[in-house]
């Protein structure tokens, strides 16, 4: 009995030294290094997997963004929106993140980007700390968005009567969710978006445009699939009148499936949804800017948090800034 239960122990002390090491396994790719999302090795470069599956070609009558550009009132319009103006042109947009109160350093960095991706889901950042930011120089070059800390109502309203141009949404699992973002980040008679608005873009305004009749025209809404439930809704999600982009949460989508940044079937989850997106007439992207380049679905991730400037700026010191590897 007793040599039953020394083996027993044993036993049980050599599976729990072995459990971190197969959780390792299983997780891997949070970061670019992999494991746990630690900060990989300077040297290590990200390595990306080809996947099983072969994307859907893409139809030159039917190029990437064609029912983003349908949805607005006046395509020909001049946007105000940069970053809204360059996905239409066909190319990439990047951004920096902004993830608390800083004035000194959002006025610094905002030139030099796309657009700016405050962050309101992962930090203590709040609308009123946002507004500052906007206001101790405004209208610097990057499109002021916010990353929604959820998609309710009160929020999306909040945030772009401040003024803000855009709004990324996470984990958006389905077409209900999905119904709630777009409805809320337009005024009528595409959305629900009550009365208020913002000063802030009029020296930008058209001849004869007000804020309230262009600024349907120059939101991006953007919504965050992180879910294989959210894969497998991805063409109901993208079809959502009001929704701009569809992007990846990679990290927590490699937290919520278990497949590695690097495995084929976390490459099969983008295929997916970027099939799923392209039919619906959106735009597609990832969060993490490893996958901008190198991926066999690079040329048609368009959307990055963080990543490369417009002007070769290199920001001088992290600071306050958030430039996750585990996007």
């Amino acid at each position: 009995m007793k040599r039953s239960l020394f083996v027993g122990v044993i036993l049980v002390a050599l599976a729990l030294v072995a459990l971190p090491r197969a959780q390792q396994g299983r997780s891997g790719g949070q970061g670019r290094g992999g494991g746990q999302g630690q900060a990989p090795a300077a040297a290590a470069p990200f390595q990306h997997a080809k996947g099983t599956l072969t994307p859907i070609p893409i139809d030159p009558e039917r190029p990437w963004g064609w029912a983003t550009k349908a949805y607005m009132e006046n395509p020909h319009r001049k946007l105000y929106n940069k970053a809204k103006a360059k996905l239409l042109s066909g190319q990439q947009v990047f951004s920096f993140t902004q993830s608390s109160f800083n004035p000194e350093q959002y006025c610094q960095y905002a030139p030099h980007y796309d657009f700016v991706w405050f962050e309101m889901q992962h930090s203590t950042l709040w609308f009123d700390k946002v507004q500052q930011m906007m206001a101790a120089c405004p209208v610097t070059g990057a499109t002021p968005m916010i990353r929604m800390p959820d998609g309710l109502e009160a929020n999306m309203q909040k945030a772009y009567d401040l003024g803000v141009l855009g709004t990324i949404v996470p984990t958006v699992n389905d077409v209900f969710q999905a119904l709630r973002v777009g409805r809320y980040s337009h005024f009528p008679p595409q959305g629900r978006r009550s009365q208020g608005g913002s000063n802030v873009w009029n020296t930008f305004l058209n001849p004869g445009e007000t804020y309230r009749d262009s600024i349907n025209d120059n939101v991006l809404s953007v919504v965050m699939i992180e879910t294989p439930e959210g894969v497998a809704n991805a063409l109901e999600i993208a079809r959502t009148p009001g929704i701009d982009v569809v992007i990846m949460g990679n990290s927590d989508l490699t937290s919520f499936s278990g497949y590695a940044q690097t495995s084929d079937q976390y490459e099969d989850l983008l295929t997916r949804t970027r099939d799923a997106v392209y039919k619906a007439g959106k735009y597609w992207g990832n969060a993490g800017q490893q996958f901008s380049s190198g991926n066999k679905l690079s040329a048609d991730s368009r959307f990055h948090q963080n990543g490369k400037s417009n002007d070769g700026f290199v920001p001088p010191a992290r600071g306050n800034m958030v430039q996750p590897a585990a996007q």
